[in-house]
């Protein structure tokens, strides 16, 4: 049985990775979950699961677990206990299913201690990915990608040699909003950026889809993932979202990775790899499929995808910058203090304003972080 520890567990990502371990049994011991703040999910998946190690980041939520004891499980609470989980001892491949920034240091954690990373936490790679491949090759560590496109890329690749590769097809739903104009979006509600037309997802990254900073975020990974230029990384919309992303190789052959839209498919191949093995995800069926169309990126409209490309280009601490102000702003427009298309000044202004550092440390990260989110919150202040 594969020892696996899951880091975020009851997040969208998280809490499907579990179906996959209740439909695989045999494959998996649980031995550690943690999570945020949730106590009555994360109780019930102690419970079921029975994990050695179950840890809540946050303090207070932590308390009110404790008193919730379960036999054989050891409790731990607070930030730096979710961090030193991903180094649990005996756990051979850690999937970091947390959102956002905060997953950039317990998977440091994991490949210093030598676990395989299950990567669904694609602000580790966008804010530090030079930082963070360099120490998974010195560690010998495998960087599984969870993302439903580079599980499809690196699917593709599968008896591939990497250096053919022409250009990366990255597929994008669209979101909500595809086809909609600036005008049409100046009084975009958050129900209406949440009803996303194929994902089921957590809000942040639902956010993130319609504004197409999600795309962007993704095209930053890849560049890591896949050791490929910015200008071989090409942004196709396709809103059936049944084809995952394709590769174009050197010879013109394209290879794609199709299957429903489910992430519990690139969830278990990439804690299954390299086997494939049965799974409850629905199957194709091409009788009824109508069409499978493509379009452009409006990235004039959906100006997130512009930025993300001249963040990486530029690279350093900008990325880090990028995803900063989009975290914040994100978080300010689900709480209603600004609007959809705001997101973007947000994030345009701390670009513009922040200084750049090439080939950043650890440390220079987390202080770009910081001082960034304080950038946006005080530009943010301005329009409530």
């Amino acid at each position: 049985m594969k020892k696996i520890a899951i880091l975020g567990s009851t997040g969208s990502i998280g809490t499907q990775a579990l179906d996959v371990v209740r439909n695989l049994p045999e494959e998996f011991s649980v031995e550690v979950l943690a999570a945020n703040s949730n106590v009555e999910l994360f109780a019930r998946q102690v419970e079921e699961f029975r994990p050695k190690l179950a840890v809540l980041a946050d303090e207070a939520a932590y308390k009110k677990l404790s008193a919730k004891k379960v036999q054989g499980v050891e409790l731990a609470g607070g930030r730096q206990a979710f961090i030193d989980a991903a180094d649990f001892d005996g756990v051979e491949i850690v999937l970091t299913s947390m959102s956002g920034f905060a997953g950039l240091e317990p998977t440091i954690k994991a490949i210093n201690g030598g676990k395989n990373i299950a990567l669904a936490n694609k602000e580790t790679l966008v804010v530090a990915g030079e930082l963070v491949t360099k120490l998974a090759k010195t560690r010998g560590v495998k960087i599984l990608p969870v993302d439903s496109e580079h599980g499809a890329f690196f699917q593709c690749l599968q008896g591939e040699d990497s250096r053919t590769i022409e250009k990366l097809l990255l597929t994008a739903s669209g979101g909500p909003f595809r086809g909609k104009t600036r005008d049409e979006l100046l009084n975009a509600t958050v129900k209406e950026v949440l009803a996303h037309p194929t994902w089921n997802m957590g809000k942040k990254i639902t956010v993130d889809s319609a504004s197409l900073v999600n795309k962007g975020l993704e095209v930053i990974e890849a560049k890591f993932l896949y050791g490929v230029d910015y200008n071989q990384i090409q942004v196709v919309v396709h809103p059936q979202s049944i084809i995952h992303s394709m590769i174009e190789f050197c010879d013109s052959s394209i290879i794609a990775q199709l299957a429903a839209p489910d992430m519990r498919l690139p969830i278990q191949y990439a804690l299954t790899y390299p086997r494939r093995l049965p799974s409850t995800v629905k199957k194709l069926d091409f009788w009824e499929i109508n069409s499978l169309t493509f379009e452009k990126p409006d990235v004039e409209t959906f100006r997130g995808l512009k930025f993300a490309y001249e963040a990486g280009k530029i690279g350093g601490t900008l990325p880090c910058t990028f995803n900063a102000a989009n975290e914040i702003a994100v978080n300010a427009f689900l709480r209603g203090q600004i609007k959809f298309l705001q997101i973007y000044d947000v994030i345009e202004q701390a670009m513009n304003r922040r200084p750049i550092k090439q080939n950043p440390t650890l440390e220079d990260l987390l202080a770009e972080d910081t001082a960034t989110r304080t950038l946006a919150e005080d530009f943010i202040s301005r329009f409530i």
